[in-house]
């Protein structure tokens, strides 16, 4: 996938969030700014969702962006579409230049069929997208809003026989991807504390959130 640098100066960024590994972030994007993920140690799994800001209803879409793009992995120039087939955000810059949107999001159930019983009470993304909406009831979000989401930075190749594969990430410190909100959006990241597959080199990292106006 291409990767494309980007022209904005951290330090005319107007918010910066410093988001720990396992932890979350949920706020509003306006339309025309700009965020970048920005993973400061390399190899660390960001586990997104994106909602039309005045309609959670209206949410990121992977069947609906992959059909458009006609290509399985995200990168610079890619659509985010919705379920009402229209876009959200656009990736604008990218030096990772992959990004998985099929192999959904760690939970306690899958940890336990992928992995062990005693996995099960181990922390996973649907937990940090869970708590993020039980803390912020004023964004109206409920459990029926957990639905597609992208794995920014995660490589998750497809095999031959079309199955899916978690392998170590392509990305290194440093590295990030850029999105322009094409509406009013609602973004919530689990940083991701999988621990059980090599999409986080098996050492959960901080990653950074900068905003453009």
């Amino acid at each position: 996938m291409p990767l494309q640098e980007s022209t904005l100066n951290p330090d005319a960024a107007s918010a910066k969030h410093w988001v720990g590994a396992g932890d979350y972030f949920l706020g509003v994007l306006k339309k025309g700014q700009t965020v970048r993920i920005l993973d400061l140690e390399g190899n660390q799994a960001a586990d997104t969702l994106f909602y039309n800001a005045e309609d959670p209803s209206e949410h990121y879409s992977a069947m609906d962006t992959v059909r458009e793009q006609g290509n399985l992995y995200l990168s610079a120039g890619t659509a985010l579409m919705s379920n009402a087939q229209r876009p959200l955000l656009k990736i604008v810059a990218d030096t990772c230049g992959r990004h998985d949107t099929l192999g959904g999001a760690c939970a306690t159930e899958s940890n336990t069929v992928r992995y062990d019983l005693e996995k099960r009470c181990m922390h996973a993304c649907r937990d940090s997208w869970m708590l993020a909406i039980a803390e912020h009831p004023e964004y109206g979000l409920t459990k029926r809003d957990i639905t597609h989401n992208i794995n920014f930075f995660m490589n998750v190749p497809v095999t031959e026989d079309g199955g899916l594969t978690f392998e170590d990430g392509i990305s290194a410190p440093g590295k990030y991807v850029e999105l322009q909100a094409q509406m009013d959006v609602l973004m919530l990241v689990s940083n991701c504390p999988q621990l059980n597959n090599p999409c986080n080199g098996y050492n959960p990292t901080p990653i950074e959130l900068l905003v453009w106006d």
